[in-house]
């Protein structure tokens, strides 16, 4: 059988690390690169790493990329949330649905955190308390939590998108009962996303950020942030202004008196 050729490995390569058909000719254009720099490679290498094309594995996307994403809602509502947590220094915090990898991480490296969701974690994190469960019903007594937080996860609450049952209130009964859990002077630090109101089924609802306010009006709204549409972080937003963006991010904290 023909040995494959450089060029036929180096498609296989990036077969292999996900490239997909559409994307080939991103390949084809930068295979060039690829093999000039692995022969300049082979040439000046260090015995100890020889370079061999039976094992190559091409990444022909990071000669142009950035050094990482400092942007977004996630990356914006996590470091927003940890900062504000970090400062009050509770003596309990509890999320709901955060990003595990993102806001959770940042808390565990000053604080214990309980971490509760519908769907399954395993974890051996050093700090880190897992509650499989339904937001919808949680497993607290009233005003018990001194501080609580769920950052982009009850917009999708009652839409099955994560095994949770189909309801059209589920995000509202999701809200009360976060404010039900939390304990008299606690905080509740919110996500959410906000613009014009609608549901894109099953994935999310965007939410008026005076909807938000309305169902929590058992409780006090200590402040309101928010991403807009370029990207930017507004310090004490305006809700109503809020109220026609196309997709922003909306950051509430609110207390119980």
């Amino acid at each position: 059988m023909r040995r494959p050729t450089w060029y036929a490995r180096l498609i296989a390569g990036a077969a292999f690390v996900g490239w997909y058909p559409e994307r080939l000719g991103i390949v084809a254009l930068r295979a060039p690169r690829f093999v000039r720099e692995a022969r300049r490679y082979q040439k000046a290498q260090d015995d100890r790493f020889p370079l061999k094309w039976s094992a190559v594995e091409p990444i022909l996307t990071d000669y142009r990329a950035a050094a990482g994403i400092a942007g977004g809602h996630y990356f914006r509502q996590d470091l927003w949330a940890a900062r504000r947590i970090h400062a009050a220094r509770p003596s309990l915090h509890v999320d709901v649905g955060s990003r595990i990898d993102g806001f959770v991480a940042h808390v565990l490296t000053f604080m214990p955190i309980t971490v509760v969701d519908i769907r399954r974690l395993v974890s051996d994190i050093e700090g880190l308390t897992f509650v499989q469960g339904d937001v919808c019903r949680l497993d607290f007594a009233s005003d018990s939590i001194p501080s609580v937080s769920s950052l982009h996860a009850m917009e999708h609450v009652g839409l099955g998108r994560y095994g949770d049952p189909i309801d059209p209130d589920g995000w509202l009964i999701a809200l009360r009962e976060l404010a039900r859990v939390v304990a008299r002077g606690g905080r509740l630090y919110l996500g959410l996303p906000i613009g014009r109101e609608r549901l894109v089924f099953n994935s999310e609802r965007i939410f008026d950020p005076r909807t938000i306010v309305a169902a929590l009006s058992t409780l006090r709204l200590v402040s309101f942030d928010a991403v807009d549409d370029a990207d930017r972080m507004v310090i004490d937003a305006d809700l109503a202004s809020f109220a026609d963006a196309r997709y922003g991010c909306g950051l509430f904290e609110f207390a119980k008196d």
